[in-house]
């Protein structure tokens, strides 16, 4: 279905695994041009309640772009492309069905960028994140000034970025970056059972949180007036009145996601 990308779906969570192990799954054109029809498809298939992103191979998640498209391209051609780019990780971040990112190994430059525009992270005990840029000239340009300020502070993002150190997935949930660390053997396993508890809750809700959530860094959003709204549409679904009468009886409530 996808030339870049293998999916495997079990129990309503979609595993996406970029395979690309030769290149250290590093992202080019077509990685782009596969992960906007995997969105096309996950959002037509109420089967996909959650998906995980993650690379082929132990050694990286993604270990960034792929520096050999860059050798030609022009100032417009680059702005373009990162536009592109841009909007394809803005997608994955405003996806109503969760998307987390379970990041093996290195993830540099755009993979950490792709980890970030998920939302949230997991890594394995010899993940390494960094926006090494600088030692190629350049800056992040996927988002990753951004959303690296917004994850871990002013400070901290602008000695990453202007460094171009690493730091490792220890570091990287002391700084806020991954929620939560395990070992390499287990990854996909952890994220499978967070994913689990999450799509036991109601859809709608859980697509609610994303989305009221991301208000908090739009600057043409009022979150606590898009709060509001959002709090009153979960009143005016099935799902709400299905959980609120088995909390009343004492039972686990079904949700349909209406």
């Amino acid at each position: 279905m996808y030339q870049t990308l293998l999916t495997d779906l079990e129990n309503n969570v979609l595993t996406i695994t970029i395979n690309r192990p030769d290149k250290l799954n590093a992202l080019n054109k077509d990685v782009f041009i596969d992960f906007d029809k995997a969105l096309n498809d996950i959002e037509k298939n109420p089967e996909i309640k959650s998906v995980i992103i993650t690379g082929a191979g132990k050694k990286a998640f993604v270990a960034g772009a792929d520096i050999s498209e860059f050798n030609s391209l022009t100032k417009e051609q680059a702005m373009e492309m990162a536009k592109k780019v841009q909007n394809i990780l803005l997608r994955i971040e405003t996806f109503g069905k969760p998307i987390i990112a379970a990041v093996n190994g290195f993830a540099l430059g755009g993979g950490c960028e792709l980890s970030m525009a998920c939302h949230f992270r997991i890594a394995s005990d010899n993940a390494k994140f960094g926006q090494p840029e600088v030692n190629l000239g350049l800056i992040p340009g996927y988002g990753g000034t951004q959303r690296l300020v917004q994850l871990i502070g002013k400070g901290r993002a602008l000695e990453l970025l202007m460094s171009g150190n690493m730091i490792d997935a220890h570091e990287a949930k002391e700084y806020g970056l991954v929620n939560h660390v395990t070992s390499v053997d287990n990854l996909l396993e952890q994220a499978k059972f967070i994913l689990t508890v999450i799509n036991s809750k109601a859809p709608l809700a859980v697509a609610a949180c994303i989305k009221a959530a991301n208000a908090v860094y739009d600057e043409t959003k009022n979150g606590f007036d898009l709060e509001i709204k959002e709090f009153g549409d979960c009143f005016a679904t099935e799902d709400m009145k299905e959980g609120v009468a088995a909390f009343l009886e004492k039972r686990k409530p079904s949700f349909k996601g209406k």
